[in-house]
């Protein structure tokens, strides 16, 4: 039996503790998570489901759930072209409604694209997004690790003008607007928080 200790984090934390416990397994196995939230209790599950496990659920106590999951094994790898997905981000929150929320949000997303198996190839910052690889920003380590890993972190110049950021860039490179549709144009997927 593996525990994944999953209580007091944030989504997308539960599911990525959880997929990555299940993608390290050798063979048949039952993985025990537990959150303190019944949306990890459905975010898990499902994620869980999909990766082929048996998956069952119980309260606890108050904010206390356990979530069993029955493996045969590690799930069998799907193939992806590396590099050709490019991810483009307009704002510093993601969705509309709260701003605070939002920005919980985007944090988030961008944390779970370092958990991603097949990084994308460019994440692109535009608008309000390119306060997000400026000096003070949350997601800075994730964005940095990114850049790390091979990810082209791309700034536009103009929006980093307007929000009096240029000198502020503190990962990636600044780019225009040019750059930034050729580089879309060349995805073979985009995807927009």
């Amino acid at each position: 039996m593996i525990t994944v200790n999953a209580m007091g984090e944030n989504c997308p934390i539960p599911v990525i503790k959880t997929k990555k416990a299940i993608q390290a397994l050798a063979g048949p196995e039952t993985i025990e998570v537990l959150v303190d939230n019944e949306i990890a209790v459905q975010n898990v599950t499902k994620m869980a489901e999909s990766e082929g496990g048996e998956v069952s659920s119980e309260q606890i106590s108050d904010g206390e759930y356990k979530i069993t999951v029955k493996m045969e094994g590690a799930p069998g790898e799907e193939k992806q072209e590396a590099g050709s997905m490019v991810i483009a981000v307009s704002s510093d929150r993601m969705g509309a409604g709260n701003d605070e929320l939002g920005k919980v949000l985007i944090k988030g997303f961008i944390y779970a694209v370092t958990q991603l198996d097949v990084l994308p190839k460019a994440m692109l910052f535009y608008n309000g997004g390119a306060t997000l690889t400026a000096e003070g920003s949350d997601s800075l380590e994730d964005l940095k690790l990114l850049e790390s890993q091979g990810v082209e972190i791309m700034t536009c110049g103009t929006c980093l003008d307007y929000y009096g950021l240029k000198e502020k860039l503190a990962v990636g490179t600044v780019t225009n607007m040019y750059s930034i549709v050729e580089t879309m144009a060349g995805a073979s997927k985009v995807i927009k928080p």
